[in-house]
């Protein structure tokens, strides 16, 4: 039986999209029977599957390999399952494809000729019944991982319910297509200024983890989605973000004052 306090890779993509007051990003809500973070809003994500790994998906990756998808997480091999499984994720909990066909745009699932094909699609790769690959090969598509940008590294605390070990990665949203929640890992969507997504936060409206509330406010210090791209491509190594739980109850991060305190049997508090 898996230890719950090992920490599973997973991935996470921020979907954003350009708009008339500012840029947005795509936040979905989960469901308040989760066993992980019940009702918070988050990006789509989750854990790195085996079949993520698959060499046939490799075949079917653009501009990126796993020697160098490795090589960007700091990791000796596997690297580009992260990248696969975001894309996964994203396509599984809010109806969004980050794939191409062979013009190289994104797949239009609005096509009418398309959307009961997808759909389907997508039902049984949630429920396991069908491969990602399957899909991508019988539909012509390819992802185009360039379009991603791996920027954060996050590990769950200890005392978790559920503990993960999460790369961050973001992409604009392909405009052919609309979100849709799955109504089973989520429950609710909603394109929002991360300026908004934080006002709302601090008001109780939005319920968020530390992780979220800290990548918007990082994207937040950018009003247009060229800016926020150049910075995060310029961010070099990429440190790991590992939160720990003090005694009362306040998360604390590398650097803070009672970080080191909070990491020692007598300062840990319960999650």
């Amino acid at each position: 039986m898996n230890d719950p306090q090992v920490p599973r890779p997973a991935a996470t993509v921020t979907l954003v999209r350009e708009a008339p007051a500012g840029f947005e990003v795509l936040m979905m809500q989960r469901n308040f029977k989760s066993v992980f973070m019940p009702g918070m809003h988050v990006f789509p994500g989750g854990g790195v599957d085996l079949n993520d790994s698959a060499g046939i998906l490799a075949q079917r990756c653009l501009h990126l390999d796993d020697k160098a998808a490795s090589q960007q997480l700091g990791i000796s091999s596997g690297g580009l399952a992260y990248w696969v499984a975001a894309v996964r994720e994203a396509f599984e909990e809010a109806g969004i494809l980050l794939a191409c066909e062979t013009s190289g745009h994104y797949v239009n699932l609005n096509d009418a000729d398309k959307v009961d094909r997808f759909h389907a699609y997508r039902e049984q790769i949630e429920k396991g019944t069908l491969h990602l690959s399957h899909m991508l090969e019988s539909e012509s598509l390819q992802l185009p991982l360039k379009d991603m940008i791996y920027f954060s590294h996050w590990i769950t605390p200890m005392g978790a319910p559920r503990r993960y070990d999460t790369r961050f990665f973001v992409a604009m949203a392909p405009p052919s297509q609309k979100p849709l929640h799955d109504n089973r890992e989520t429950i609710n969507h909603v394109w929002i200024r991360p300026a908004d997504a934080l006002a709302k936060n601090k008001l109780k409206q939005f319920d968020m983890r530390t992780p979220t509330v800290f990548t918007l406010k990082l994207f937040a210090e950018h009003e247009r989605i060229d800016s926020l791209f150049k910075s995060l491509q310029a961010l070099g190594d990429i440190p790991v973000m590992e939160p720990r739980i003090a005694k009362n109850g306040r998360r604390v991060l590398p650097g803070d004052p009672d970080y080191e305190a909070a990491g020692s049997p007598e300062g840990r508090g319960v999650y």
